[in-house]
């Protein structure tokens, strides 16, 4: 007599309804990916769309939004984000600084394009992330400097709150590491930014007025100052952030 093996259930068939079951909902900034950066050059058509971390970087006052305006219709096209010394130095730079932001406070690299749950043409990418287990969202801001920092500089903070909003993050990680030459001094160093909901409301009102300058109608253009390209002769765009 050969014995035949009972099975209590179906492993084939149950398999995926368990796994179903265990699979966590995504979290809110989870569904509101845009792009990825590893693929470029989507990600810089995601990017030309919309109000970045970087452009509110600059975003210091009503005064520099035609600046701003004329630097993502003109520069930013022809530059392709193709920045300097400086910037390939932090590219360089940034995975090692990454894994010492993971290894010391947990926060893991990324390098996601997300839009906000209020405007999808506000967007971000966060050098990192981090959910913590009540579900609150905190990032990780990775920066490289030839000098020392006394403080935060105001645009970078401009940025972080950027960000702060477009996740729903309570705090960001800013982390710096100092260069002589392009070659790293000492450890990275690093500060918590809260999130701080003036700024937030502030730098939202002048990216709405810096997509209404970006907008095609020649009308709107004019109005902004932005209907031709820039007089080279008094226009120096900023460094990127």
């Amino acid at each position: 007599m050969t014995d035949t093996p009972f099975a209590l259930f179906d492993l084939e068939s149950v398999a995926p309804r368990v796994a179903s079951a265990l699979r966590q909902p995504p979290l809110p900034h989870e569904t509101r990916v845009v792009a990825d950066s590893g693929d470029r050059v989507a990600w810089l058509r995601a990017r030309a769309q919309g109000v970045t971390a970087t452009d509110a970087a600059k975003l210091a006052s009503e005064s520099s939004v035609r600046a701003a305006a004329n630097e993502k219709l003109y520069d930013g096209r022809s530059r392709g984000f193709g920045g300097s010394r400086y910037t390939d130095h932090g590219r360089e730079r940034e995975p090692v600084i990454a894994r010492w932001a993971r290894a010391e406070h947990g926060i893991a690299p990324s390098s996601l394009l997300f839009h906000a749950e209020s405007d999808r043409r506000h967007l971000a990418t966060p050098d990192g992330l981090k959910v913590l287990g009540d579900g609150t969202l905190e990032l990780c801001e990775i920066k490289t400097t030839s000098k020392p920092w006394r403080g935060i500089p105001r645009g970078y903070l401009r940025q972080v709150w950027w960000q702060q909003y477009v996740l729903g993050a309570e705090r960001t990680l800013v982390v710096w590491e100092q260069h002589d030459g392009f070659v790293p001094v000492g450890d990275p160093q690093c500060r918590w930014v809260d999130r701080d909901e003036d700024q937030i409301a502030q730098l939202v009102r002048l990216a709405g007025m810096l997509l209404d300058a970006m907008r095609p109608q020649a009308g709107r253009a004019a109005a902004a100052g932005v209907g031709t390209a820039p007089d080279r002769s008094f226009y120096r765009p900023g460094p990127l952030a």
